[in-house]
């Protein structure tokens, strides 16, 4: 694989600390969620917030490549990515997403189309893919064979 771009952070202190990006555009406080035993009024983000970010970022941006390439307007699509975390069972802790897709306007099996074949592109689609489950709702109805 050619790459064509480096992203590059740092991480300081880990889970209660920071990362910026190496060029400046990016940083922010890290903090344990309260769900996690961390302060209920902690300013900051955290690990699986900013995955989740990237990843309806990188998916919607897939999946309207897709859909300018045939002339489908997604004016007013959005994608929300869930991401999940939870131990393993053997001794560590893993991750799991779910992708809402909502598609105004388009019929069923066009924005199920649209969907799949955004998921067979998405580079994070492509990274996740056999190492942690992807559920996919478009319009709400889950999409079979998400992992495909």
């Amino acid at each position: 694989m050619k790459i064509l771009y480096w992203a590059e952070a740092v991480s300081e202190g880990g889970r209660i600390g920071s990362a910026r990006s190496t060029d400046g555009r990016l940083d922010v406080a890290i903090v344990v969620p309260a769900e996690l035993g961390g302060p209920e009024d902690a300013s900051g983000t955290n690990p699986e917030q900013l995955f989740a970010a990237g990843y309806a970022a990188c998916f919607h941006s897939s999946m309207k490549t897709i859909a300018g390439m045939k002339k489908i307007d997604l004016t007013a699509s959005t994608v929300t990515a869930r991401v999940g975390l939870g131990p393993t069972g053997s001794g560590g802790f893993g991750l799991e997403a779910q992708l809402q897709v909502d598609l105004p306007g388009l019929d069923r099996e066009t924005a199920h189309s649209l969907v799949r074949k955004a998921h067979r592109r998405c580079p994070y689609s492509n990274a996740t893919r056999g190492n942690l489950d992807v559920a996919l709702t478009v319009n709400g109805e889950p999409l079979e064979a998400a992992a495909a």
